[in-house]
């Protein structure tokens, strides 16, 4: 690049420079003792530096411009600290305004969270006591006893495990100790420290080696105590099952506690000890309603049965088990209407056959008759359904079996169809495993069977036989011990798949 080249380069940077210094001059910065700020750039053309003694147009105004910043210590919150050491730390932390540890403020603004309701019990929830909770010990990964095993409200458990004992220590173990189950507090509401329900040692039953049982009169705290006897050494007071029984109230709250043990005698050679935990719960002011199995029916209990008012309602029982489902029941006068309101339950699994006597004369006629005998065959409010195990709840309906009420009676003209005999069949079946089979009912059927009785003669009488019958049939499948099918490839080919081989 030559000479006259340069000289226009040279002026346009001449013309830059003056254009730099003429905006610097034109907005002069505000200044204090500990720093300087700029005063923001205004927009519009460049304005020359006016010479001292001379004034100054007034400039329009754009808006309201910041005050100059004085010596304000809040201000100074963008000044770099210094870097803190063990010498400076504390002093920094004065006078920092940057963060505290703990202000109103900081409370005020934090969220609150909704506390949990702790007023009630609620299903499955771990039975807290003055220290933890409920222990249940219960297998979990394998046989082994879990100690850390809560017992969950109003869940009925009963479970079996295996502990291993050292007979030398079996004074200190705990799991082996009646204190360890009795000692605990229980909460008669979550998280209430002051409402606390004590455990009642309601019985204590002793179990020798040979396997005799026990119960003291008075039960009082026995704890694990080794013996040696020549050249055995027992453990005497070890407890073998822990059984809990809760009473609750409808509002959550735990009332009672009672506990019910069974202690036993280890020796060296009862390796590893097997025990059994088990907890209940009764709801207060109610009587335990007793099962015909649980759930499969039992042989000898009663047949559960009812009947249903209205549809969509539940089932209606007697509070009378024995009364649900009842035949005629015999006797020595074998006269059937002396026997009106005597019936005989029906039990599971046992065939049953009753019967009586009826005299028929002019003064009682056959049609009048009629609806007397079936109400003594039949009874009063014959069940409309059965339940199919013995535990099966009354809101279950869809579960319980119907009754097929079937009337027989012959087909003679110019007779008189008098009911004669009530025959009950109840069909039933093995449910579940082979190993614990539970009864249960499918089916059942009540037959009315009518006879044809002509009209007695004047001054004449006849003598009727009036029978029930209950019979129980195993409808169960034979159970066969079977493979399961081999596979089968179902797959197609195409027609060139093995070409050229093929």
């Amino acid at each position: 690049m030559g000479l006259p080249g340069l000289r226009p380069l040279l002026l346009v940077l001449a013309g830059c420079w003056a254009a730099v210094r003429a905006q610097t001059s034109a907005t002069p910065a505000a200044t204090s003792d500990n720093f300087t700020e700029a005063a923001p750039a205004t927009l519009g053309p460049s304005v020359s530096p006016t010479p001292p003694g001379t004034s100054r147009a007034p400039e329009p105004s754009f808006g309201s411009r910041p005050a100059p910043v004085t010596d304000d210590k809040p201000a100074l919150s963008f000044i770099d600290p210094g870097v803190p050491d063990e010498s400076n730390f504390d002093e920094l932390v004065k006078t920092s305004t940057g963060f505290t540890l703990n202000t109103e403020s900081d409370a005020a603004l934090a969220p609150k969270l909704d506390a949990p309701s702790t007023a009630k019990y609620e299903y499955g929830a771990p039975v807290q006591t003055s220290d933890s909770f409920l222990r249940l010990p219960s297998p979990l990964t394998s046989s082994v006893c879990a100690d850390s095993n809560p017992a969950a409200f109003l869940v009925n458990q009963a479970v079996k495990c295996t502990r291993r004992v050292n007979l030398e220590r079996c004074e200190d173990t705990e799991a082996l100790n009646m204190i360890y189950y009795s000692s605990p507090q229980i909460l008669q509401v979550p998280n209430s420290r002051t409402k606390q329900v004590p455990i009642t040692i309601q019985s204590i039953v002793i179990q020798s080696l040979n396997k005799t049982l026990t119960r003291l009169a008075a039960p009082e705290v026995l704890p694990p105590s080794l013996i040696t006897a020549g050249h055995a050494t027992v453990c005497t007071n070890v407890v073998l099952e822990v059984k809990y029984r809760l009473t609750y109230t409808d509002a959550g709250e735990v009332t009672d506690a009672d506990l019910f043990l069974l202690l036993g005698t280890v020796s060296s050679a009862v390796a590893p000890l097997q025990q059994k935990f088990e907890i209940d719960f009764i709801q207060h002011s109610t009587k335990p309603v007793p099962l015909s199995g649980n759930p499969g029916y039992v042989v000898g209990l009663p047949l559960v049965a009812g009947f249903q008012p209205q549809k969509g309602s539940g089932i209606i029982q007697t509070t009378n088990r024995y009364g649900q489902l009842t035949i005629l029941r015999s006797t020595t006068e074998q006269d059937c209407l002396a026997l009106e309101g005597v019936r005989a339950p029906v039990l599971f699994g046992h065939d049953m056959q009753s019967g009586c006597k009826l005299r028929l004369t002019r003064a009682l006629p056959c049609r009048l008759l009629a609806p007397i005998v079936k109400s003594l065959l039949v009874g009063q409010g014959f069940p409309d359904y059965v339940a199919p195990f013995g535990n099966t709840r009354a809101q279950d309906v869809l579960d319980w079996v119907p009754v097929h009420f079937v009337t027989q009676s012959s087909n003679m003209k110019d007779s008189c169809q008098l009911p004669v005999a009530l025959v009950i069949e109840v069909k039933w079946t093995k449910y579940g495993s082979l190993l614990n089979p539970q009864a249960k009912i499918v089916n059942v059927t009540a037959r009315l069977l009518s006879s044809s009785l002509p009209e007695t003669h004047s001054g004449s009488e006849r003598t009727t036989l009036l029978s029930t019958a209950v019979t129980f049939m195993d409808v169960s499948a034979p159970a066969e011990a079977g493979f399961r099918a081999r596979p089968t490839i179902n797959a197609r080919l195409p027609f060139n798949f093995f070409f050229p081989f093929v």
